[in-house]
């Protein structure tokens, strides 16, 4: 009796076994669609205009219902401004997989008078894969560097805004006429394996900008151009750079901030393993000197090599590019800042500065295991404080005299 019991028990079960090895069969995956620019008139001869050849491609792949990639052969393709809308898109994945360039007009003023030159608005689970996008932003380097007073501002190369889960990896940009990649107010940013380059006299070529956006990750790039490596605006929060080869350039900065009253902060950032070379900063906070509401705060700079960098450490609450300068003390809070593991050469004498508000001194400040010497034989690094509180632990070479030695770790 046990035994047919169990089988009219187990008879059910394998049923329902059976039922759900016949419906796994009889599913199929998503099927990924694939489009070509060339299926929509686009020439790889760096000569045709392609723009509306790469906007209907994106139109198809954005009314999907499945995960589309948008393929870039081999070639140059020459592109005006771009603007890829998602607010009709059905968010299904969307790939650009590049294995040529993509090339601007040689004619500065074309994508100039946009101030971006490809702009991703509104969309959520795009993906750029390989690539090179050249902005040919040389002459208006030129009109700028010549002291031309109708040099227009210049065009972002990149824009990712109001977008989420996007990645970006292989990718290179080269000779932008402003910020090479920018991401605004966008949540869940992958940006892995990048090449950025642009002379080092190009002015604002930012490498990477980001403002107001939330859960951003930069990893494995190289970055090098007229201004900084990469830098972190007002409202972004949870950002990771790690693995980041710098040079030339002005550094990594936060900021600048405090320029409004009522500007965001910035907090909870990890820059760790960067390698910086032959840079103006190495890590940089910069806030402007006038009243504001805005803050800096969790901010962690570990692994870091500097070599023959003009400043190594620097925070700066009286930055200032409008003259006359206001001369006013900064309101931007800057507290809880660690800098630990950070070795290698100055360029000038003063490689650590901490230059804060009198208003609203920095606190919290630790250093631990900073050794920064002065690339020079003659002569010895130094280090410049004002109005910074915090800690030294372990080694901090030059001597910080702001910072209180931590007596429970000697």
């Amino acid at each position: 009796m046990i035994h047919k019991t169990s089988g009219l028990l187990l008879l059910p079960l394998t049923l329902i076994f059976l039922d759900f090895i016949l419906i796994s069969s009889l599913a199929k995956p998503t099927p990924i669609t694939s489009l070509s620019v060339l299926t929509y008139g686009a020439k790889p001869d760096g000569s045709k205009d392609s723009t509306k050849a790469f906007l209907a491609a994106w139109q198809v792949a954005c009314a999907s219902p499945n995960p589309t990639t948008i393929i870039v052969p081999k070639g140059r393709f020459l592109v005006g401004n771009l603007v890829f809308q998602g607010n009709k898109c059905t968010n299904a994945p969307i790939s650009f997989r590049i294995a040529g360039s993509i090339i601007a007009p040689e004619d500065f003023r074309v994508i100039a008078s946009s101030l971006q030159w490809i702009m991703f608005d509104g969309v959520t689970n795009v993906s750029i894969y390989g690539g090179v996008l050249d902005a040919q932003g040389s002459s208006l380097w030129k009109c700028k560097n010549s002291g031309g007073k109708k040099c227009p501002t210049g065009a972002k190369t990149l824009l990712f805004t109001d977008s989420n889960n996007i990645s970006i990896y292989g990718l290179t940009s080269i000779n932008s006429q402003k910020f090479h990649i920018v991401i605004d107010q966008s949540n869940n940013v992958k940006i892995d394996g990048v090449k950025v380059s642009a002379d080092a006299d190009s002015p604002n070529t930012d490498g990477i900008h980001i403002g107001k956006s939330h859960l951003v990750n930069i990893t494995n790039s190289r970055i090098g151009t007229g201004d900084d490596c990469i830098s972190i605006g007002p409202g972004s929060t949870r950002v990771s750079i790690q693995g980041i080869q710098c040079g030339p350039g002005h550094g990594i900065s936060i900021g600048s901030l405090g320029r409004s009253e009522d500007e965001q902060g910035v907090e909870n950032v990890l820059v760790s393993n960067v390698d910086f070379t032959s840079t103006d900063n190495g890590v940089r906070i910069k806030t402007w000197g006038k009243y504001s509401k805005s803050f800096v705060r969790n901010i962690v700079f570990q692994h870091i090599k500097m070599k023959m960098v003009k400043n190594p450490i620097i925070i700066n609450q009286h930055y200032c590019l409008d003259k006359p300068c206001p001369k006013k003390e900064s309101g931007v809070e800057i507290s809880n800042v660690r800098y630990e593991d950070i070795q290698g050469t100055s360029n000038t004498e003063v490689a650590v500065m901490l230059d804060c508000s009198r208003e609203k001194p920095c606190t919290d400040i630790v250093m631990r295991n900073v050794n920064l010497v002065l690339q020079r034989i003659n002569g010895s690094a130094q280090a410049s404080c004002n109005n910074a509180n915090g800690l030294a632990n372990d080694v901090v070479v030059p001597f910080t005299p702001c910072l209180k030695r931590d007596m429970l770790l000697i």
